[in-house]
């Protein structure tokens, strides 16, 4: 049975449901929310009911070290769009980093198995064809949230198609049945990093879809200004209102700001759970 992937068709179903929801606007960000909310729920549901089972599933299967091979292989394919989207934001010596990574991480690395080109000082960066669009001027959008592939902004949803088409495994072979396993693969990979989240995130949040969405957002403002993003109104209100959350929240917060400077989320959450059970 071959297994197709319309991103289009989603992308386009998304849009145009969300046009049903104007009248539902909350924060200038947010003006779809109940739309958003409606979709986060069915996108929790179905992550709850198959995809976080295989996740869970495949970690208790697969050896640790061979999930972090199988991460470096998936990010390898990706460092090539990575590089282009480097180069459109007038980044050359990034750019070339890049594809030297690829470069030497498809030999060296045993065709990405191994991340040889971070020990040899050449860093993983993170593009897309989104971020490259807001270095041209095109703004964010309005936040929503598309069935299955979540968060995303309105310039970040069209554009999805793209990035998806460019970046990820799927499109390196003809062949329908080892392209849609690579793509599940990658999906229950990426699931299975995020397993130590979710714990924290459900006693640590009030309101996991705020959380999701502010945190989404501030993550690709923090993306598109290469991690110093000039400082808003709202960032200080965002200092001031940490003052008021519970311990909880307040760790969840902080984990969001540690991942925003570069430590993965697993990782500070797991650096702060300690406060959040005292």
């Amino acid at each position: 049975m071959k297994v197709h992937f319309p991103f289009p068709r989603c992308s386009l179903a998304a849009l145009a449901l969300m046009s049903l929801c104007a009248g539902c606007a909350s924060t200038p960000d947010d003006p779809f929310e109940g739309y958003n909310r409606a979709m986060f729920k069915v996108n929790e549901h179905i992550d709850r009911a198959v995809v976080k089972p295989v996740a869970q599933a495949y970690t208790k299967v697969t050896p640790q070290p061979v999930r972090v091979w199988v991460s470096n292989i998936f990010g390898n394919f990706s460092d090539p769009w990575i590089s282009a989207n480097n180069l459109l934001q007038g980044k050359p010596a990034d750019a070339l980093s890049d594809l030297m990574r690829f470069l030497v991480n498809s030999t060296l690395g045993i065709g990405g198995m191994l991340d040889i080109a971070s020990e040899a000082g050449l860093p993983k960066h993170d593009e897309d064809l989104g971020q490259t669009l807001a270095v041209w001027g095109v703004g964010d959008g309005p936040y929503i949230v598309l069935p299955f592939f979540g968060s995303r902004t309105l310039r970040d949803a069209v554009v999805l198609p793209l990035d998806v088409t460019a970046d990820d495994s799927w499109v390196i072979t003809a062949h329908t049945a080892t392209r849609n396993s690579l793509a599940i693969l990658q999906l229950v990979n990426e699931r299975a990093r995020l397993l130590g989240l979710d714990r924290t995130l459900e006693e640590a949040t009030l309101d996991k879809y705020r959380y999701t969405r502010d945190f989404y957002l501030q993550q690709r403002r923090y993306k598109v200004y290469d991690g110093n993003p000039p400082l808003r109104y709202d960032d200080y209100d965002a200092e001031v209102s940490m003052l008021s959350m519970g311990r909880g929240e307040l760790a969840a917060a902080m984990a969001a700001r540690l991942e925003l400077i570069g430590i993965g989320g697993a990782e500070a959450l797991a650096r702060l759970e300690l406060g959040v059970k005292k």
